[in-house]
């Protein structure tokens, strides 16, 4: 991203980048790369994405298969993209900024309820 006034190269965060803010989750996620698979958590989720936390990040660019359990509700298989990774050097956890692709309307009905109702109890 360019400054318009400028046209340098301004930093934009995750967050700045995001559509709708991410509401904290602490669900398990396995996933799986063309030839490997994994088990780690995440800790925040939206409706468009969620942040995996993990020692390992895979690159940006990276095609993932999805497959959590959302509470209450049957679990979800959907396909995602690394957008942004982190590792362990930073103050913040190590982990990757994923991106869903492709979901279903019941996949995005299901992911959205979630949301609604975890942003309802945060604000009790």
């Amino acid at each position: 991203m360019t400054d318009p006034e400028t046209r340098e190269p301004v930093n934009v965060t995750a967050e700045e980048k995001r559509e709708t803010p991410r509401t904290a989750a602490v669900l398990r996620v396995d996933y799986s790369t063309t030839d490997s698979f994994f088990s780690d958590f995440t800790t925040d989720i939206n409706e468009g994405g969620m942040f995996i936390e993990t020692d390992h990040p895979h690159a940006s660019g990276t095609a993932v298969s999805l497959h959590f359990q959302l509470p209450g509700e049957d679990s979800i298989k959907i396909q995602g993209r690394v957008v942004w990774s982190r590792e362990g050097e930073s103050p913040e956890p190590p982990g990757m900024g994923i991106e869903f692709e492709d979901l279903t309307e019941d996949a995005k009905a299901t992911i959205n309820r979630l949301v609604r109702d975890l942003r309802t109890e945060g604000h009790r």
